[in-house]
């Protein structure tokens, strides 16, 4: 009687590259979506978190309801003529949160906005909250 063959076993090196290479890939471009996000968002350090500023009867001049930030640009007049501020603001969710739809403010609308203004000096921050004409008041963040 014959003895059995032994069973041997055989690495094939070139199928399992093509096997784990793709699933490295795969792993690679799945972690390295989950922190681009987080790379591409900045510090909230260029906002003076001290000071707020305030700005009555000013003039939406855009309303931009997106992600990861909600921006306002508001216009309003001073001694020099008139200076546009933009306004960064929470995310959607967090708005959403809040009381604020994608068209609570409207371009052409008269608000009041209190904001921490940028350190650079720049007319623009981080709006704190905004006022609309029915007196209703909303926060941003």
């Amino acid at each position: 009687m014959a003895a059995a063959p032994a069973m041997k076993t055989v690495w094939n090196w070139s199928w399992m590259m093509r096997v784990f290479g793709k699933w490295a890939l795969v792993a690679f471009f799945s972690l390295a979506g989950a922190v681009s996000p987080a790379a591409a968002h900045h510090s909230f350090a260029m906002f003076d978190q001290t000071k707020i500023s305030h700005l009555d009867g000013v003039t939406v001049k855009q309303f931009n309801w997106t992600n990861p930030h909600t921006y306002v640009v508001v216009e309003g007049k001073d001694g020099s003529g008139t200076t546009s501020y933009t306004l960064e603001c929470s995310s959607t969710n967090m708005m959403s949160q809040s009381g604020w739809k994608f068209n609570t403010i409207k371009v052409g609308d008269k608000v009041t906005v209190d904001f921490y203004p940028l350190r650079s000096g720049k007319p623009g921050g981080m709006l704190k909250t905004v006022t609309l004409s029915n007196g209703k008041t909303l926060k941003a963040w």
